[in-house]
Order: structure tokens, then sequence, then C-alpha cells
């Protein structure tokens, strides 16, 4: 038996998902929705969805029991909360939420209601860092005593065709790009005691190169070079650099 899911944004990450899960054993992807209905009927007819239709629509269709968040960072924890008034199951891509109060709001209205709620990144459960956490288990290299961890790239503004979001609130490379590295430091060392850090923001403006907006100024919200020193509760200590500059 398969589990009927909707899928709500359908921006540029949409086809990674859409074309992974059309070959999942156990789940189908029976609606896809977007604030622009049409883009929405668009990626359905693209990617043989039997509907693409209006938010409102997909969260009123009684099959789906789980609903995976797509839209932009700043409408995750707003959207999470529909789909579970809906009755619905939510998963969102990261960043869960733009701060530790709205992230809670989320979290109690699904413990209230009797539903689970995930984000991502999922890839702490590839092998990758499975093998490493195992290793640090077994005592292969002994008692870890530091870190440091770096993600630095010239942004996303050269290949994504609607960079905006990234530079406006709830984007920047530690909340696009962090998680990723975040669970996998949690997933190995376990939890996080004590965070600080810098941030600065290098330029107040940046050109889109990619099309359809090449040439377009846009504004930036948000630190762009990011740096945490994170203490861990087995005393193990080290640096997140994460970085569009």
């Amino acid at each position: 038996m398969t589990t009927a899911i909707g899928i709500i944004g359908c921006g540029n990450i949409a086809n990674a998902y859409l074309d992974f899960l059309a070959g999942h054993p156990l789940v189908r992807v029976v609606a896809v929705a977007d604030l622009d209905v049409g883009r929405a009927q668009a990626k359905a007819t693209e990617k043989n969805i039997p509907r693409g239709c209006s938010v409102s629509d997909l969260l009123a269709t009684p099959e789906i029991a789980l609903v995976i968040n797509l839209t932009v960072p700043q409408a995750h924890a707003s959207v999470d909360r529909q789909i579970i008034a809906a009755g619905k199951h939510a998963y969102s891509e990261k960043p869960f939420a733009l701060d530790r109060a709205e992230g809670l709001a989320v979290v109690r209205a699904a413990t209230a209601a009797g539903l689970r709620v995930g984000c991502a990144p999922d890839t702490v459960l590839g092998t990758g860092t499975q093998t490493a956490r195992r290793m640090l288990d077994d005592g292969a290299i002994g008692q870890p005593l530091g870190f440091n961890a770096f993600m630095l790239c010239g942004g996303h503004e050269s290949w994504h065709p609607a960079p905006e979001f990234y530079y406006l609130k709830g984007g920047g490379p530690m909340f696009d790009m962090g998680p990723y590295y975040l669970h996998a430091l949690i997933t190995a060392l376990g939890p996080v005691k004590r965070v600080t850090g810098s941030a600065t923001i290098t330029r107040a403006q940046r050109t889109i190169t990619s099309a359809p907006k090449n040439g377009t100024m846009m504004q930036v919200e948000v630190p762009t070079h990011v740096i945490g020193v994170l203490e861990f509760a087995n005393g193990v200590s080290g640096t997140l650099t994460t970085s569009f500059d």
C-alpha cells in the first residue's frame, strides 16, 4: 500500500523531489500546488502528476496524508501550520523556521494534533555520515578533539533562475547550506552546548548573472559570511564557516 502525498511549491527544488519520488515504492504524488496555479498545472503535466491546483485545494484533498513544503524559507513555518491544521503530516525544506519561537509553534501544533513534522536535509541518513558515526562509536580514531567545517562559494546568483530569496530573511549561507554541516556534526558528535559567532554583509547589492534575470540588481538583507564556534556537550569544539563571498 502506498501513501498519497502532495507537494506545495513548484520552484527550482521541486524537480529533485518529483524525480526521486516518481520511482519510490511506498509513496505516490497525487497533487502539486503553488501560489501560481498555472505553474502548478504546468509542473503536473511535465511530471505526470494527476493534479496541479491551488494550495487550498491540495489541503482539502482527503487522500493526501503528508505534504512536502517546498515554499520559500519565509513561508516554511506558516505553511507547515496550514498543513497541520488540515490534518496532514508536514515535511519542509530547510530551514524549519526563521527563529526558535516560530519553530516551537510548529512542533507544538503538530504535537497537539497528533501529527508528525520533519525537515530537510535527510543526507545524514546516507552512507557517508552513517559510516563516520559508526567509526566514532567504534573508537576507530580515539577521542575526537576538534573539527573545522567549511561551505564556501560565490553565491547562487550565478546559476539559480530566481536567487533573490537567498539574500532575504531566511536566506544566507548559514540558513541555506549550514543545516547540512550542522546535521552531520550533531549526528556524529551529539548535542551542542554553546555557540558564538560573527556575521557580516560583504556587499549590500549583488548582480544576478544567471538566466533569465541576468543583469538584475538585488538587495542583500542577511549576512553572507558567517563564522561560528561550536562547543559540544562531549567537550569537542570547532568552527563552521559558511560564505556566499
